[in-house]
C-alpha cells in the first residue's frame, strides 16, 4: 500500500531515511514454521508453556486482536477472550470460530529468521541502525532519490517477503523520527512515504501519543494540558512543554514539528558478519551446496575486508525441512583476514550435512577485530591436508543463534505495542 502524500519538488536536499519495521514478527516467524497458521488468531506467550495460563503475550496476530488481545497482556486475561482452539475440542461451551491458537517464544528461532531480514538490510543501504530483532532505519540517501523512494520502499519489501517470508512495513522520510512514525502509519505491510516540506503537515493531524517518544504516560499528562493532536504539541509555547517535562519535553516538541536532525548511525561494531541464501526447493545435491557456500564464503570475506575487519570464528548454518537450524563453527587462534580460509573452513563444516536435503545455507565470520593488530600467525596450517588443518588449529563448537549483530533497543516510551522487555519491534 502506498501512502505517499502529494509531492512536493522543492529540490531539497534532505536525507532519505526508511524505517523497517516487521509486522507481527513472532507470530509470522512461527506461520513460517507452520503455514496451517496463516490467518488464524495467534498468540506467542514469553514465559508461557503448551496448555498453562501463566506468563504475557508477547505477539498478538492481527486476527487475535480482533478478539481484544494485546502485547504485555497476562496469559490468563487472554484466555478469557480468545480460548485455546486445541480446548474447542473437549469443551462444547467453546466455539472453535472463536477460539485461537497459543505459541512459546523461540527466540533463538526468530533471530535466525531476524538474520535474514538484517541481511538484505544491509545488502540495500551503507548504513543501517538496528534498533531491535525486527526494526531498523536505514539512510538510503546516496542510493535513492526522492523521486524514486517509493519504488525503492516497495521492492525492499517485496524482497524481505519473497526471500525471509515475513512482512514489513516500510515508513520514508527525510527524519528518522517521521520515518518511524510513517511505518507504524499503514500497518500491516504499509508503505507510507513523507517527502521534504511534508513531515510537519503529514503529523499535525495525527494523536499526541503517535509522536516519537510519546508514550500512554506522556500522552495522558499532555491531553491534560489540552494537547490531544501532534498538530496541537507543535503549536503548544515549547516553555510550557520543557518545564512540564524536562529536556525530552523540548524534544517531543521539535519532534511534532517535523525537527530532528539525527544521522542514522550504526549502533556500535558489528559482532559478526553473515550471508544467506535459500534453494527454490530443498536440495541434497552436494555440489549444489558447496558452490552455494563457496559464494557465500567469498561474500562475507570480502564484506569483512571492506570494513577492515579481522575475524577469529568461521561458521556456517543449515537450515534442513521443515525448518530446523542447525550452526557450526571452528575458532581460530587469532584474528585473521583470509578469503580462502573462510572458503576452506566453511567447507569443512559443511561435509557433516553433505546427504540431508537443505532448503537454506549460510556463512559467518565472527569474533571480530577492528583493531590495528597484525593478523595472526598461521605457519604451517597451508600445508596441511583440511582435515588435518582442523585438528591442529581450529577449535569445533556450536553457535546459538545465527544473527549478524546484537540486538540494541532504543529508549521510547511507548505503549504495550513497545515492550522493550518482550523483544518484539516497537
Amino acid at each position: 500500500m502506498d501512502g505517499r502524500l502529494p509531492g512536493v519538488e522543492d529540490g531539497s536536499p534532505e536525507q532519505v531515511i526508511c524505517h523497517v519495521d516487521m509486522d507481527c514478527f513472532y507470530a509470522a516467524c512461527e506461520r513460517l514454521r507452520e503455514p496451517a497458521l496463516e490467518d488464524e488468531p495467534l498468540v506467542v506467550g514469553m514465559g508461557y508453556e503448551s496448555g498453562e495460563s501463566h506468563g504475557a503475550v508477547a505477539t498478538a496476530s492481527y486476527e487475535a486482536r480482533e478478539f481484544g488481545v494485546e502485547s504485555a497482556m497476562p496469559i490468563s486475561q487472554a484466555l478469557e477472550l480468545l480460548p485455546r482452539k486445541v480446548d474447542a475440542v473437549d469443551d462444547p461451551e467453546i466455539d472453535p470460530e472463536e477460539a485461537g491458537f497459543y505459541r512459546t517464544v523461540d527466540l533463538d528461532y526468530y533471530e535466525s529468521v531476524a538474520s535474514e531480514v538484517k541481511a538484505i538490510l544491509h545488502d540495500t543501504a551503507d548504513t543501517v541502525r538496528e534498533v531491535s530483532i525486527d526494526e531498523a532505519y536505514l539512510d538510503v540517501t546516496e542510493t535513492v532519490d526522492w523521486g524514486a523512494t517509493a519504488e525503492f520502499a516497495q521492492d525492499l519489501k517485496d524482497r524481505i517477503e519473497d526471500e525471509v517470508g515475513v512482512v514489513a512495513s516500510v515508513g520514508v522520510a527525510p527524519t528518522m523520527s517521521a520515518a518511524k512514525i510513517a511505518s507504524d502509519h499503514d500497518k500491516p505491510d504499509g508503505l507510507v512515504i513523507v517527502e521534504p516540506g511534508e513531515v510537519q503537515a503529514f503529523l499535525a493531524p495525527l494523536d499526541v501519543e503517535e509522536v516519537h517518544n510519546v508514550g500512554p504516560v506522556t500522552a495522558r499528562e499532555l491531553r491534560s494540558m489540552g494537547v490531544e493532536t501532534a498538530g496541537d504539541l507543535a503549536d503548544a509555547d515549547p516553555d510550557r512543554i520543557e518545564d512540564r517535562f524536562g529536556e525530552r519535553g523540548r524534544e517531543i516538541w521539535s519532534y511534532a514539528r517535523g525537527e530532528d536532525d539525527r544521522p542514522v548511525e550504526p549502533v556500535g561494531k558489528p559482532k559478526s558478519l553473515s550471508r544467506e541464501s535459500a534453494f527454490t526447493e530443498a536440495t541434497d545435491d552436494g555440489e549444489r551446496k558447496r558452490e552455494r557456500v563457496r559464494a557465500l564464503a567469498g561474500d562475507v570475506a570480502e564484506r569483512a575486508r571492506s570494513k577492515d575487519a579481522l575475524y577469529r570464528t568461521i561458521g556456517i548454518k543449515v537450515v534442513t525441512p521443515p525448518f530446523d537450524v542447525h550452526t557450526r563453527a571452528e575458532s581460530l587462534p587469532g584474528p585473521v583476514e583470509d578469503a580462502d580460509l573462510v572458503e576452506e573452513v566453511a567447507l569443512d563444516l559443511l561435509a557433516e550435512f553433505r546427504d540431508d536435503d537443505v532448503r537454506k545455507v549460510g556463512v559467518r565470520v565472527s569474533n571480530l577485530d577492528f583493531s590495528d593488530a597484525r593478523q595472526a600467525s598461521l605457519d604451517g596450517f597451508e600445508d596441511a591436508s583440511p582435515g588435518e588443518a582442523g585438528s591442529a588449529r581450529r577449535e569445533n563448537h556450536s553457535l546459538g543463534a545465527f544473527t549478524e549483530r546484537d540486538d540494541t533497543r532504543e529508549n521510547d516510551d511507548r505503549g504495550p505495542e513497545g515492550q522493550t522487555s518482550l523483544g518484539e519491534f516497537e
